[in-house]
């Protein structure tokens, strides 16, 4: 299955992908409020990739999108989505290569996912935790509607240390009604093109 937008493929990884994986997870900037550290090795890239590939979306578990620029075909981040074992909710995250950031892609990769999930697998529930430290990625969080739900403090040793959490939550009728408020060019800019594949040609 894929995702497209304006400016975005949201698909499955393949191969050819672990040399750019590897670049942006390597950059400590990235890896900062993120489970791994840096840097990431080809060899750890590689592996992650067929991992990454061998994911099914439908299935309870975590499944990476890999975010590709439409003009050059270029990896330019990655985003996870992991399926409840109700399969009515999921816990989703993202990570964007820093020259990327700052340009929008990362809410549109989101609003994408949020569709796909709300309006065409019928979800009833997402949601979101970060750092309390990563004030971009809350307010990418807020920005596509999620509402803080609460702070957990020190809840997370990461990195020799303990990290407070932020706890976000977004509900599908209070998407559906974001979403009819939103003016009528910023839904069809936000809609994304679904090109579903089978997971062996995708």
């Amino acid at each position: 299955m894929s995702l497209s937008t304006p400016r975005l493929d949201l698909r499955r990884f393949r191969p050819e992908d672990s040399a750019a994986l590897a670049a942006y997870r390597s950059d400590p900037a990235v890896a900062r409020y993120q489970g791994w550290s840096a840097p990431v090795s080809p060899a750890q890239a590689a592996e992650l990739v067929r991992d990454f590939a061998a994911g099914d979306p439908r299935r309870p578990g975590w499944f990476q999108y890999a975010i590709e620029l439409r003009t050059d075909g270029r990896l330019i981040g990655d985003l996870g989505v992991h399926l409840h074992e109700n399969l009515r909710q999921a816990e989703l995250g993202f990570t964007l290569a820093p020259e990327h950031q700052g340009h929008g892609y990362a809410t549109e990769a989101v609003r994408a996912v949020l569709r796909e999930l709300f309006e065409r697998r019928g979800l009833h529930r997402v949601s979101a935790v970060c750092d309390a430290r990563n004030r971009s990625s809350a307010g990418l969080l807020e920005r596509v509607g999620f509402q803080l739900e609460g702070r957990r403090p020190e809840y997370t040793w990461c990195k020799g240390e303990w990290t407070d959490d932020l706890l976000f939550g977004l509900l599908a009728d209070h998407w559906a009604r974001a979403c009819a408020a939103q003016p009528a060019a910023g839904r069809a800019a936000a809609v994304p093109e679904v090109n579903r594949q089978s997971p062996a040609t995708s």
